[in-house]
Order: structure tokens, then C-alpha cells, then sequence
């Protein structure tokens, strides 16, 4: 089976985790590229994988990644150990 090439709206929006009316909002400002086909809209996969990370996003995954070092550091330590053996 071929990769997919396209998403829908309503894909989009559950992986950026917003409404589908805020995905529409960003295609409508010009933040999202996509197709328009008929009365709904493909965005092609590859502009959404290369998008850089914004600087709110950054932030969420430095805290994301700095919450599990605080609470898993002793465990990931040992994991990391394990793969070098």
C-alpha cells in the first residue's frame, strides 16, 4: 500500500490537536497549504511534515522532555546502560 499523500481537514485537526474550524482558519490565512476540491480541502502530507516548530511548540516538547528526565532520569539511565551491554 502506497504512503498517504493527503490529508482531510478533519485529519489535520486531530493531529495538530485543534477544531476543524481553526484548520480552516489557518488555509484561509495563507498557515496551511491545501487543495481545494470541491467544497472540502486535501493538504498535502509533505508541506505538514517539513513545517518548522513554532516557538510555543518548542516549548511544550523542551517541557514535555524535561518532566520525563525528572521523573524517569534513573530509569532512562539504566535503559540507555542496558543497550551498551
Amino acid at each position: 500500500m502506497s504512503e498517504k499523500k493527503f490529508l482531510s481537514t478533519t485529519e489535520l485537526a486531530e493531529i495538530m490537536s485543534i477544531s476543524r474550524v481553526a484548520v480552516f482558519k489557518k488555509i484561509k490565512k495563507g498557515e496551511i497549504e491545501a487543495i481545494r476540491i470541491g467544497r472540502n480541502y486535501a493538504i498535502p502530507v509533505k508541506d505538514i511534515l517539513s513545517e518548522e516548530l513554532s516557538e510555543k511548540q518548542k516549548d511544550i516538547l523542551q517541557n514535555a522532555v524535561d518532566k520525563t528526565v525528572k521523573e524517569y532520569g534513573e530509569v532512562l539511565k539504566k535503559l540507555g546502560r542496558y543497550g551498551r551491554d
